[in-house]
């Protein structure tokens, strides 16, 4: 995988991380209790109940796909999502959604077929989709047609609320495409000036145009207040102990760093930061860059 796809799991996996929002909340199934739900395995489990006892749950299984790829289990995700995309066919966020979960279960093919006719579909659906944007410009740029694609992500942060959690990654995968293609975009990055509004942050900052997407926080939002908290703490120090195991993992810490912030845990962040930086000495920077940028305590 070029330089473009190690970009586009990273911002993939950011601006992606939201849950859809395929219909009324008040409308949708009840997710099931979570008896562990600090234990991302058991809400794992409990949404396998839910779309076992309902299998026609189209949200139930989209919201099942997100917990699967948050886990690193991008085939089971991909599986689910065809499930949710085959019951709302009409649901931009869940073709969307299928497609980078294709991309990410891919080990050689940066750009599954099946991947690139989700993202066909979604932006059919829907023109502003995000990730469907993102990954169709990263089809661009594999097809070599690297300013086509810089001009589509250029469109993309347009669009991109200001102060997004992908922003800076957004920004920094166009630079480095043009930076690798000899194609000016300083001037043009400069020039982009956001206008919409900034919406509510969700509970955790899964956040990658490549993290929840508004109909996945809908379902959890159902949970009551401490099982949700539990739920989404769950899934923040299982990411906190993969990166104990491999420390190496930059974007990791920032995606830490991140969650913690957005659950108001200033001083977890501030150790992910001190953390991230004495495991990369070389990446340092980058590293008080990010963390400046999410307002990190000490950065």
């Amino acid at each position: 995988m070029g330089a473009v796809g190690i970009a586009a799991v990273s911002i993939g996996y950011n601006v992606m991380q939201k849950p859809s929002e395929a219909g009324d909340p008040a409308a949708a199934s009840p997710v099931p209790p979570l008896a562990q739900a600090s234990d991302p395995e058991a809400a794992i489990r409990a949404l396998q109940d839910r779309v076992g006892a309902n299998p026609n749950d189209a949200e139930g299984w989209q919201t099942l796909g997100w917990a699967y790829f948050e886990s690193g289990r991008h085939a089971d995700a991909v599986r689910a999502y065809r499930r949710a995309t085959k019951l709302v066919p009409g649901n931009a966020t869940f073709w969307s959604s299928l497609g980078e979960a294709v991309v990410m279960a891919s080990e050689h093919d940066p750009m599954p077929k099946e991947a690139s006719d989700a993202f066909d579909r979604a932006i059919r659906l829907d023109p502003k989709e995000p990730r469907a944007r993102y990954f169709l410009a990263v089809r661009k740029d594999l097809a070599k047609d690297h300013e086509g694609a810089i001009g589509d992500w250029l469109a993309l942060l347009a669009d991109t609320p200001p102060g997004a959690p992908w922003e800076a990654d957004l920004r920094r995968t166009i630079e480095q495409v043009g930076r690798i293609n000899d194609i000016e975009v300083k001037q043009r990055l400069a020039a982009v000036k956001p206008t919409a509004p900034h919406p509510a942050m969700g509970s955790v900052a899964t956040a990658a145009i490549p993290g929840p997407s508004r109909e996945q926080m809908q379902a959890a939002s159902q949970l009551p207040k401490g099982q949700q908290d539990a739920m989404i703490e769950g899934m923040v120090s299982g990411l906190e102990a993969k990166l104990k195991a491999n420390p190496a993992n930059v974007d990791g810490w920032i995606m830490l760093m991140r969650s913690r912030m957005t659950l108001g845990e200033t001083a977890k962040a501030s150790a992910a930061y001190q953390a991230a930086r004495t495991a990369n000495p070389a990446q340092a920077a980058r590293i008080a860059d990010e963390a400046r940028l999410l307002g990190v305590p000490g950065a």
